[in-house]
């Protein structure tokens, strides 16, 4: 009886010990490569910096590249869930990479912990989340300060993608609300090297301000063209745009430039009562001290606050199920729709099943580039 007892406990415990052991996989896949490597190299820089436990289970991660292409996005995404048998995706730092991944992740019922803000199918909802701010929370701040400012009409320019799609939706659906008209919808390629064509129709329509759906350094190159052509209106960006690599690219033409972004552009000038700011100094001094001064950026703390969103959601989900198996997937898809106060670097996360994001107001400010550099605006 007693040595039974005895294998009983054994095995027990070994159990037990597995469980306190197991190692939860994280698959990433970023283009720090091609046409939106300034703002995947970002994103892939910050995973340096990740702890090797999180939830106190040990973490591994696997990241593969995707070129910024949709098609090898989605590719990495199925490798990496089949093959890898990760646990959970992140990445990836476009909007038609994104797509591809939650459709994969759809398929494959894996949570999927995207990188940038997209709009994504009915069908595919249940299994992403997305870590970014809003286009409507972000351009809202933008749409706020242009009718504080008496702008009535817009020009919109902005990548001929889903991104580009997505800030002008936001953009028109702001403009009763706000008392303006969005008079023009010029869109260019992420490669182009030239919006000519489209900067002359802006001008010609005169707008009071111009508002920019690019992203990265792609994000600058209708703003130079506006400043050459001699606009003298102010010209608005978004989140994507903000990173020391569009400042290089545009250089003097781009002063005074406005964007919403997160808190940890700007985490010194933030008053003591802000609720991210700790978190935002301590990650920007950590990723300074790793890639230099000036290096801070978004989309850095967007791949943190993933991992933070992660790390906050493992105990529930060991509950529940071990890494590696589909029953642990979708524990942790239903812990990471549960997870409340989770300070990150850009906001206070309250993920609810109505809302795969939970960030607020909490997660926006405005910031404009003054003596080439991103500064809070007062």
């Amino acid at each position: 009886m007693i040595r039974r007892f005895g294998i009983a406990f054994a095995v027990v415990t070994a159990l037990t010990a597995g469980a306190a052991n197991a190692e939860v996989t994280v698959g990433v896949t970023l283009g720090a490569t091609g046409p939106g490597a300034s703002l995947g190299i970002h994103y892939k820089n910050a995973f340096q910096l990740m702890p090797k436990t999180l939830g106190g289970q040990p973490v591994k991660y696997i990241i593969l590249e995707d070129g910024s292409d949709a098609t090898n996005a989605g590719k990495n995404a199925r490798k990496l869930i089949t093959e890898d048998k990760v646990d959970v995706v992140m990445g990836s730092n476009g909007v038609p990479s994104s797509l591809q991944i939650a459709q994969v992740a759809t398929e494959t019922q894996t949570p999927y912990l995207c990188l940038t803000p997209i709009a994504v199918k009915p069908d595919q909802y249940k299994w992403t989340f997305s870590v970014p701010q809003p286009t409507e929370l972000m351009m809202g701040a933008v749409a706020e300060h242009m009718k504080a400012n008496g702008v009535k009409t817009v020009g919109f320019i902005g990548f001929s993608d889903g991104w580009g799609d997505l800030m002008y939706n936001a953009t028109t659906s702001l403009a009763a609300p706000n008392g303006y008209k969005v008079v023009t919808n010029e869109r260019y390629a992420r490669a182009d090297t030239s919006v000519t064509g489209q900067v002359l129709k802006i001008m010609a329509a005169n707008p009071d301000a111009v508002i920019v759906g690019g992203s990265g350094t792609g994000g600058a190159l209708p703003h130079i063209a506006l400043v050459e052509r001699g606009y003298k209106g102010r010209i608005y960006h978004n989140h994507g745009t903000v990173n020391a690599e569009f400042i290089k690219v545009g250089g003097k033409n781009v002063e005074g430039a406005i964007a919403p972004t997160g808190p940890l552009i700007v985490p010194e000038e933030l008053p003591a009562s802000n609720a991210v700011k700790a978190v935002a100094l301590d990650f920007t001094k950590r990723y300074e001290a790793a890639f230099g001064a000036g290096s801070r950026n978004a989309f850095a703390g967007y791949s943190n606050d993933a991992v933070m969103l992660l790390g906050a959601a493992i105990p529930e989900a060991m509950k529940k199920a071990q890494p590696g198996t589909p029953a642990f997937r979708a524990a942790l898809r239903d812990a990471l729709e549960n997870v409340k106060n989770v300070v990150g670097t850009h906001g206070v996360y309250n993920v609810t099943p109505a809302n795969h994001n939970g960030l607020d107001e909490r997660a926006r400010v405005l910031v404009r580039v003054e003596n080439g550099a991103w500064r809070l605006m007062k």
